[in-house]
């Protein structure tokens, strides 16, 4: 229980944040989290020797055993607390180990040179700073980095009143109630820090976690919904002539029949082409016409000039469908060529059309907003071409 204690009050710098693979927000909050608590443990370190320590210092220094030394490990102190809260602050842990026996060091030359009247005064200012510079030295490694040189501050301490005869019961108390006044702020800030990081991490991977399920949950959904809309789709293309021919009410022999066969085999084509995960969908589904028209024996040639964008399926289904019904009327041979560009895509058809009523006539047109269709026929040629503009 004490060593995932001891884990669990680890607040990691801005490099250290533990993270998720895919890092995301987790690495952010957390981050944030722990800035703020670095922020204020820098700044109550700096504070509380300057505007504290040093005032104290400075009012008792004629009274002090050896004020040279007690000045020269505060400015010691402030050396090490600048530099251990400047790399702090930029993301990068202080090197604890040296660190902390330069100040164990300080400590003890502090309170063997405060003398026996400044023990437990503002002017022995050890008492009350060391401690938040322990904080900031030892901050982002696990706790005991900060208890062991608060232990060893006590025992420095305890040995400071046996050196100065301060053995009274009275001095003893005193002695126990720094310790616990200016050891427990310290260590309930780190611990607390720690903690509030790492439940700002944990609630934020939740949260991540719960809109990744609902994206996904989403995703799936809208897959289902286009898998039904295509077998819907399908079911429109070939159902109503599989159904006159299982009745009867369609003669199989009849060209017109056979024209509506191969109309609905291409559509169903085109739609099974659409679910298949390829770099370029549109010359996809236009081959898969293209195929089809072959194996009933129409000699056909595709030209493709320049790379498609990303088009949407809707978008696609209109360029590729005019195409698709004018290969089958088509005989004798036919053309495909599709151009294409970053904002305009044109898929184009060309093939001998049979003579005959309605084989001439002005050209049909027709823009729905997305794709434009014209149709032409000359009687003896018939030109079909859809095309798609970026708007």
């Amino acid at each position: 229980m004490s060593a995932d204690l001891d884990t669990a009050l680890v607040v990691p710098p801005r490099g250290a944040t533990r993270a998720r693979p895919d890092g995301g927000p987790v690495v952010d909050v957390g981050r944030a989290s722990d800035q703020g608590a670095r922020i204020a443990a820098v700044a109550i370190a700096g504070v509380w020797h300057m505007a504290i320590g040093l005032p104290a210092l400075l009012g008792a220094r004629a009274d002090l055993a050896a004020p040279v030394v007690v000045a020269g490990g505060w400015l010691v102190t402030a050396a090490v607390g600048g530099y251990a809260g400047a790399r702090l602050l930029r993301g990068a842990l202080p090197p604890v180990l040296p660190l902390v026996v330069v100040l164990l060091v300080v400590d003890a030359a502090v309170f063997a040179a405060a003398g026996a009247e400044r023990l437990f005064t503002a002017a022995n200012w050890v008492w009350g700073t060391l401690g938040w510079f322990f904080v900031v030295v030892a901050w982002g490694r696990r706790i005991r980095w900060l208890l062991l040189p608060l232990a060893a501050h006590s025992l420095i301490a305890l040995a400071a009143l046996l050196g100065h005869g301060a053995t009274a019961p009275a001095d003893l108390t005193r002695y126990a109630m720094y310790v616990y006044g200016t050891s427990s702020l310290p260590v309930a800030v780190f611990a607390g820090a720690a903690v509030i990081a790492t439940l700002a991490r944990s609630r934020a991977d939740a949260a991540a976690a719960g809109l990744a399920v609902a994206a996904e949950r989403e995703a799936a959904e809208r897959a289902r919904q286009e898998r039904r809309a295509r077998l819907g789709l399908a079911g429109s293309a070939a159902g109503t002539v599989l159904a006159e021919l299982a009745d009867g009410r369609a003669d199989p022999a009849d060209p017109l029949v056979q024209r509506r066969c191969v109309l609905a085999a291409a559509r169903l084509r085109r739609l099974i082409a659409e679910s298949d995960d390829v770099p370029d969908p549109l010359l996809h589904e236009l081959r898969a016409a293209v195929d089809l028209a072959e194996r009933n024996g129409l000699p056909i040639e595709m030209v493709a000039v320049g790379t498609p964008p990303p088009l949407p399926v809707e978008v696609r289904r209109r360029l590729v469908d005019p195409p698709t019904a004018a290969l089958a009327d088509a005989s004798g041979w036919a053309r495909l060529t599709v151009v294409a560009g970053p904002d305009e895509v044109a898929v184009s058809l060309v093939a001998p059309e049979a003579a005959g009523p309605g084989t001439t006539g002005t050209p049909v047109a027709s823009d729905d907003g997305q794709v434009e269709h014209t149709d032409e026929r000359d009687g003896e040629i018939r030109w079909t071409q859809t095309r798609w503009r970026r708007t």
